[in-house]
């Protein structure tokens, strides 16, 4: 047998929420041949409900490991994700919206690249869009790049001369792109939470920037979302 068959495959480490493009983003860390290993962060969102979805995608895609990683981002707050602050439910708005957590995901990619070296993995996933998404400065491209070169400098790995990758795939894609994605990968996209104000009865809201967002996409895609809403947008 020829040796690639043998070779075993390499770690990544992909950082999943629970949301929609986290789900999709370790699909296709798993489909390039990746061994997974997820990291949640609980950081004591106000959608919680995203770590019991994150649970069952890192099941169902066959994780190596699923780390969920407790950090209190409400002693800070700052966010109507993390502090007594109300969800809007207007429509999407210009600008940085009060659902942007200061910092979130450079804290979180630091998070995940200290596992990646502990574990000696130079691949990291992670779900940010720079097109579809609420406005957020921590998921454009030149953040993306910035860090890479970051993971680099700060890192014994990177010193030593091996650098790693921030792999975002989903980074120039739709949101009905990536339902695409859902649908040609297999995921029932009813797996993932994208909500950012869960109802008591267990539904989305179908109201928030988020399930806008996501709504809109499956519709221009022309595919089902599975997910249960609680209202029409």
């Amino acid at each position: 047998m020829s040796q690639a068959l043998h070779a075993k495959p390499k770690d990544a480490v992909v950082l999943l929420s629970g949301g929609l493009d986290s789900m999709v983003v370790a699909a296709l860390a798993r489909e390039a041949g990746y061994r997974v290993n997820a990291l949640t962060i609980d950081y004591n969102q106000r959608h919680r409900r995203e770590i019991e979805a994150a649970r069952t995608i890192a099941a169902h895609l066959g994780a190596s490991r699923h780390v969920i990683l407790p950090l209190d981002l409400r002693q800070f707050g700052g966010s109507a994700l993390t502090d007594d602050i109300a969800v809007p439910k207007g429509g999407l708005e210009e600008g940085v919206p009060v659902t942007y957590v200061p910092a979130r995901n450079l804290v979180f990619l630091s998070l995940t690249l200290a596992w990646a070296e502990a574990i000696g993995a130079s691949d990291i996933f992670i779900g940010v869009n720079a097109l579809d998404y609420s406005g957020y400065p921590d998921c454009r491209p030149e953040f993306i790049a910035a860090f890479e070169n970051v993971a680099t400098l700060a890192t014994r790995a990177g010193s030593e001369g091996v650098p790693f990758t921030i792999h975002a795939p989903l980074q120039f894609m739709g949101k009905d792109d990536i339902a695409r994605e859902t649908a040609r990968l297999s995921l029932d996209p009813a797996m993932s939470w994208s909500c950012y104000d869960p109802q008591e009865d267990g539904r989305a809201c179908g109201l928030c920037d988020s399930c806008r967002l996501r709504r809109d996409g499956f519709a221009r895609a022309g595919l089902v979302d599975t997910t249960a809403y609680a209202a029409d947008a």
